[in-house]
């Protein structure tokens, strides 16, 4: 079965068990272990735990709660755009087993934001979900603020947390975002737009693994400046450094986002350095690779305050979250 299909298959046959008449309680009882004395305030919001999902998992909100029953501190949906768009052709879904890893060029496939927001109306409660927003395909860089503007506006009644992504290497153009003038416009407008609101959302920026550390250090600066909130480090690489998977192999799957172990090191790297240049001024939720509770510790140490999960639970299996969180307090190793 390809990857994607895959993905649809499992989380039909989650939804399918979790209407069986206690199910859903059992589940939750089995995969939930974390305690009110394990949660943290980031951004003054209260996460039961460290461990969230990423974005790209759900990205239309269909299955919030299915995964409230898995021990998520926290689930991300999106990539949202403000049209419906259908992706890049399949196939667009890779695996590399050998390496842990997925390449993936999805180009933000989804069913538009306002159809998000009708089942975010009926979000399992308790739940933090955060709104990882972009621009359609066919918006040119010029007018990008708007796209992220709709979406900002159509999701703050009903999201904990905003996610304004400009990294990922599957919508042409889209990484031109992050350079300093275009990113302190873009996030200028977002955060202005935030301060008209009687609740303000917290904003993380999420960044490409494949920056240069003065581009790094241009983040801080406009972190700082612009008042975003916080980091998420990191996206999917372009890069195809230190795969065991052969190289014809991976050429033959063109191009796309390579995630999971292979960009662990990485995006560590850019958490550190992001922590020590800011001198620990944001919180950074920490990205790539996280396969099991050593992974999820590593990025803790090197500054984040949260870690996500997505592409190591095609090969690690639902109860990675809940794993990890009973590895970081003690009660068993994975």
């Amino acid at each position: 079965m390809s990857p994607e299909k895959a993905h649809y298959f499992a989380m039909g046959l989650l939804s399918i068990a979790i209407r069986i008449p206690g199910m859903h309680f059992l589940l939750k009882r089995y995969f939930n272990s974390s305690t009110e004395t394990e949660a943290i305030d980031v951004c003054g919001l209260k996460f039961p735990n460290c461990v969230g999902l990423a974005a790209g998992f759900d990205k239309d909100a269909r299955w919030l709660r299915e995964l409230s029953v898995l021990g998520f501190g926290h689930v991300e949906i999106g990539t949202l755009t403000p049209l419906p768009q259908d992706g890049n052709p399949q196939p667009r879904l890779f695996r590399l087993p050998s390496d842990n890893g997925l390449i993936n060029r999805m180009g933000f496939n989804n069913g538009g934001v306002h159809d998000a927001v009708e089942r975010l109306k009926n979000k399992p409660e308790g739940l933090i979900v955060g709104g990882n927003i972009g621009k359609n395909k066919v918006t040119p860089n010029a007018k990008a603020v708007d796209d992220y503007l709709i979406c900002f506006e159509a999701l703050h009644p009903y999201v904990d947390y905003f996610t304004v992504n400009v990294s990922s290497p599957n919508t042409p153009g889209l990484r031109e975002l992050q350079d300093k003038e275009p990113l302190t416009s873009l996030l200028s407008s977002v955060v202005e737009a935030n301060k008209t609101k009687k609740v303000q959302r917290p904003i993380f920026l999420k960044i490409a693994p494949d920056m240069e550390n003065d581009q790094l250090d241009d983040i801080v600066d406009i972190v700082k400046s612009v008042g975003v909130d916080g980091v998420i480090a990191t996206n999917t690489t372009i890069s195809r450094d230190g795969l065991s998977t052969q190289s014809l192999v991976v050429d033959d799957m063109g191009a796309g986002g390579l995630s999971g172990s292979p960009v662990r090191k990485r995006s560590t790297e850019v958490v550190r350095y992001l922590s020590e240049q800011s001198g620990g001024a944001f919180p950074i939720i920490g990205v790539g690779g996280i396969d099991g509770t050593e992974a999820a510790r590593e990025k803790l140490e090197a500054g984040a305050s949260l870690v996500q999960v997505y592409s190591c639970m095609v090969y690690k299996g639902p109860a990675l979250a809940s794993k990890i969180i009973k590895g970081l307090n003690g009660k068993s190793l994975l």
